[in-house]
């Protein structure tokens, strides 16, 4: 598996795209890829796997819809091509009035390119990029986007001419397929985003019957912000000699996000985060907490208290979210409080501040979250409560990220409480929390409970 990790200034135009990809990206005024796009594209575009490590807001998604999309363009001027040189030969050709009233029913577009994400947002997000890339392109494109939590039966009629592109949740994707209204016998690229999430417990079955449908020949372009072992075992198994993009280490010493620890009691982060909001003079807040209950709870609060505020999470219905999100990003709206739903796939251009009023159950969601603002390019600051209950599991998402944050307290706000109180001396003797990663899974309780059970036997005499 070869690897890239720096790469010379370039430009857009040095990277092969097509001249129609090329227009498009000079009118949205983008000139220079990122570092990731950089890497990512030519290899992409000459057909290799690629597999990208970098952290969020890197444009890891250009990176790989434009390969995409000049790969189904590519694919259109060849089957043109191909077809008027079969007309051309034809014996007994009509004429074009007879020809048009003869004309077979156009056929069911195959679908070359599957780009498998593990949320709605995320599949929205992706949809468009693809709508506003392919502007320019010499075949019209036909594209789908399908997630659960809404009508099938809409999804299934867009999808009757078939789609050259499609962006799905999993679920959703096998729904349609056992509908007969997808196949994906035509695939030519597979795009995992966010592969780390998709291989998480609640996708892994999904993501492997998907597998199972797919033709053995393809090329495959895998992106995360995270490198499990999981996602290694997945590359290895699925990839041939793919080039790997590492580039979280760098984004790590980029200044563009200031992370700051407010120590405040549990009771205080509402008034605390209220006095945030008039201090710092933010225009947009994304506020994350641990649970839907927690979210419209604070979210309530906020409103109470003339913050233009909504909750954002899954128990609320497709339209809803988008309602949030739109207005969020109109500045209708200077927070929206969110469970980790919004910790992937969300953009907001210019997003100020993150704020996590709960902290992250995994110091990877962490990445996630605070990557939501210094976007493009940007800063942003994110700000992260902590508590005599949370110390320890922040000073664990410090140690993942290789950083030390400095503790402070605001005037007014000062914690008071310096010991944990909820922790269990029995089951949580290290006060981890019951961080992700340190309690103990069903299988170390099985085989615990063995042990027990063999050394209460009485010992075999022979």
């Amino acid at each position: 598996m070869s690897q890239i990790r720096e790469m010379p200034e370039t430009s857009f135009a040095t990277l092969g795209l097509s001249a129609s990809l090329q227009q498009v990206l000079q009118e949205a005024e983008l000139t220079e890829p990122t570092p990731v796009q950089a890497q990512a594209i030519p290899a992409a575009l000459a057909g290799r796997d690629v597999l990208t490590l970098a952290a969020t807001g890197s444009g890891k998604t250009l990176a790989y819809v434009l390969p995409v999309l000049q790969q189904v363009e590519a694919n259109f001027q060849k089957q043109a091509s191909r077809d008027a040189a079969a007309e051309a030969t034809r014996p007994g050709k009509r004429a074009p009035q007879q020809a048009a009233l003869h004309a077979p029913k156009p056929e069911r577009r195959p679908t070359q390119a599957l780009i498998l994400v593990p949320t709605r947002e995320l599949a929205l997000q992706v949809g468009e990029t693809l709508r506003d890339m392919a502007e320019h392109l010499q075949a019209p494109l036909r594209w789908g986007c399908v997630f659960g939590g809404v009508s099938i039966n809409t999804q299934m009629l867009g999808l009757r001419g078939g789609a050259d592109v499609v962006v799905a949740t999993p679920g959703r994707l096998l729904d349609l397929i056992e509908h007969n209204a997808l196949s994906l016998d035509g695939v030519q690229t597979l795009v995992l985003d966010e592969a780390d999430r998709l291989l998480d417990k609640g996708f892994e079955d999904e993501l492997q019957r998907v597998l199972a449908l797919l033709p053995e020949r393809r090329q495959h372009l895998l992106c995360s912000a995270t490198f499990e072992a999981s996602v290694e075992a997945l590359a290895q198994r699925l990839m041939h000699e793919p080039l790997r993009i590492d580039l979280r280490a760098a984004a790590v010493s980029v200044p563009d996000i200031h992370q700051r620890a407010i120590q405040v009691d549990a009771a205080q982060r509402t008034p605390l985060l209220r006095h945030l909001l008039k201090q710092e003079g933010w225009r947009q807040v994304l506020v994350f907490v641990a649970t839907r209950h927690a979210c419209d709870m604070v979210a309530a609060k906020l409103v109470k208290h003339g913050v233009k505020a909504a909750a954002f999470h899954a128990d609320a219905s497709q339209g809803t979210r988008r309602e949030v999100l739109r207005a969020f990003k109109a500045g209708e709206l200077q927070v929206v409080v969110a469970t980790d739903l919004a910790a992937r796939g969300l953009h907001v251009d210019a997003l100020p501040a993150v704020v996590n009023f709960d902290l992250p159950r995994s110091p990877d969601d962490h990445v996630h979250r605070i990557g939501r603002t210094a976007r493009a390019g940007l800063s942003g600051v994110a700000v992260s409560f902590v508590n005599a209950d949370t110390e320890t599991h922040f000073r664990l998402i410090e140690k993942r990220q290789g950083l030390r944050v400095p503790r402070e307290q605001v005037p007014g706000f000062e914690m008071k409480q310096t010991e944990p109180a909820h922790r269990n001396p029995l089951t949580d003797p290290e006060g981890t929390g019951g961080i992700k990663g340190k309690r103990k899974s069903k299988k170390d309780k099985l085989r615990e409970a063995a042990v027990q059970g063999r050394a209460s036997e009485p010992p075999v005499i022979d």
